[in-house]
């Protein structure tokens, strides 16, 4: 793997750029910003220099200010962050040191002492700070960190791919996970072949699951069927058949054993209730506004369906959705572009004519 020579220089300037929304709903501009110095640093802290940085749909639901709980502004957006350490705040070397490649994701800090914590539930803490919400994410060139939740990056991979792993991979890790599937059961996977959802495919078959891709179109099915899964089903095509035409895809036409819904499609849920077989569970990641889930209480019990939301993976889920990528078993597809670029990305994605991962190069 040829290293990116920025991976390898550590000096500090007095200003960086950044990616900046001033205020709800604006629009996004790159502005210079001030680089926390050394000495400014609080304890526990790191200031990592950020060589690339992916681009989640959550990050433009804060610009935009459309979910139910608002972010901090003026706001730095981010948090699939991948770059090296450049910077040590008083105890930090407890956990990292200069020139470590890391990862910032969604997570900034919790407290790691409450029971959320203890039981590897950090994002729940209350204490809770987040990347590109609450506090200043990705979208610069050097960011602050809590140095006991940045992710150390594998050596063998490469900053670019490892950016879009950090929220991406990461939740739908946690989500098959939280599915708790054996190897050689199903798992239907809603949206396979986007940016959740091509990665949860690659995760799920790494896992050993049997995959049932839900997409639509002939150039995405070819996309899921490249990336692994044993059967596709075009929802288009099968239309108001679409339960019985995934229940058919399973091996004894029960239907999958659980269902990971990745796409933001309030329908999806509804339909997913019905076509996970007895006992099987519902999985939800997918964010749909105003979006609820109807259950049959008296089916729902009878059958003994489960629904687990699943949010997003904590350190140790990070850490093994990244080796599993090293390991050669998930490739992210992305495209690659520059942080200068974010304003019209932004307006791409608004308009839902964004496809798969991108990542920005923060230095152009």
């Amino acid at each position: 793997m040829t290293v990116d020579p920025r991976e390898t220089v550590f000096t500090i300037p007095t200003s960086h750029r950044a990616a900046v929304v001033d205020a709800p709903g604006g629009k996004v501009q790159i502005k210079t910003v001030k680089t926390p110095q050394p000495s400014e640093l609080a304890r526990g802290e790191v200031l990592v220099r950020v060589i690339y940085s992916g681009i989640c749909h959550t990050d433009l639901h804060a610009a935009i200010n459309d979910w139910p709980v608002s972010a901090q502004f003026p706001l730095i957006g981010g948090h699939e962050g991948a770059g090296v350490v450049v910077s040590l705040g008083p105890g930090a070397d407890e956990f990292v040191k200069i020139g470590d490649r890391v990862g910032i994701k969604w997570l900034a800090d919790s407290c790691l002492h409450c029971g959320f914590c203890r039981a590897g539930n950090e994002p729940n803490c209350t204490k809770a700070q987040t990347h590109g919400f609450s506090r200043a994410g990705s979208f610069q060139e050097y960011a602050v960190s809590s140095a006991r939740h940045v992710t150390p990056i594998p050596d063998s991979l490469p900053l670019d791919a490892a950016a879009p792993l950090l929220c991406a991979g990461v939740t739908v890790w946690k989500a098959i996970k939280n599915a708790d599937l054996t190897p050689g059961q199903t798992v239907a996977i809603v949206g396979s072949s986007g940016g959740l959802g091509h990665l949860a495919v690659q995760y799920a078959k790494s896992a050993g699951l049997r995959v049932i891709g839900i997409d639509t179109g002939a150039e995405k099915e070819a996309l899921s069927k490249s990336l692994g899964v044993d059967h596709f089903v075009d929802f288009m095509k099968a239309g108001k058949d679409l339960v019985s035409a995934v229940k058919a895809a399973s091996a004894d036409g029960l239907g999958p054993d659980a269902a990971i819904v990745a796409a933001s499609s309030a329908d999806s849920y509804e339909q997913a209730i019905d076509y996970i077989r007895p006992t099987g569970v519902l999985v939800p990641v997918g964010l749909p506004p105003a979006a609820s889930i109807k259950l049959d209480v008296f089916w729902s019990v009878f059958n003994t369906k489960r629904v687990i939301p699943s949010y997003v993976g904590n350190r140790q889920d990070a850490i093994e959705a990244l080796q599993i990528a090293a390991n050669g078993s998930v490739k992210v597809i992305y495209k690659r572009q520059g942080l200068s670029e974010l304003p019209e990305i932004y307006d791409r994605m608004h308009k839902g004519q964004v496809a798969g991962r991108i990542v920005v190069d923060c230095s152009l």
